[in-house]
């Protein structure tokens, strides 16, 4: 599967390197080169300096050919922004954004947009922990 990934923090990296150890051919783009440092050593995808949300970076990344595009920047609305443009622009046909905020999360969702929410996923985790 060709995965393009937006954003090159914890997540991104983590994800990236999970992926191309699985065989995947991953892409990753961070507006940051020094962020490619948490990358790990033997990753063998590609790294590119670039923006999500801008045209001409996605393309340079592959988007037309990506099987799935993942926006997992610290920015809800440029998470969103470049989700829109994969989709409806470059119609990758998996499209994944993670969505800091409950209540975009939803709203998301509903313009169908596939949205996690990390603040969901983690209060309910806890919750269960306490409850044990």
């Amino acid at each position: 599967m060709k995965v393009i990934i937006m954003g090159c923090g914890r997540v991104g990296a983590r994800l990236a390197g999970l992926l191309d150890i699985e065989g995947h051919q991953v892409t990753i783009l961070d507006t940051n080169s020094y962020s490619f440092r948490r990358l790990p050593p033997e990753f063998n995808g590609t790294a590119l300096l670039g923006n999500g949300t801008d045209e001409e970076a996605l393309r340079k990344a592959g988007i037309e050919e990506a099987d799935a595009f993942i926006a997992v920047t610290q920015g809800d609305n440029r998470n969103v922004m470049a989700a829109q443009i994969a989709m409806h622009i470059f119609n990758v046909p998996r499209v994944i954004s993670r969505i800091y905020d409950p209540l975009r999360r939803q709203l998301y969702n509903s313009l169908g947009i596939e949205a996690i929410s990390p603040t969901i996923i983690f209060a309910q985790m806890i919750k269960e922990r306490l409850e044990k």
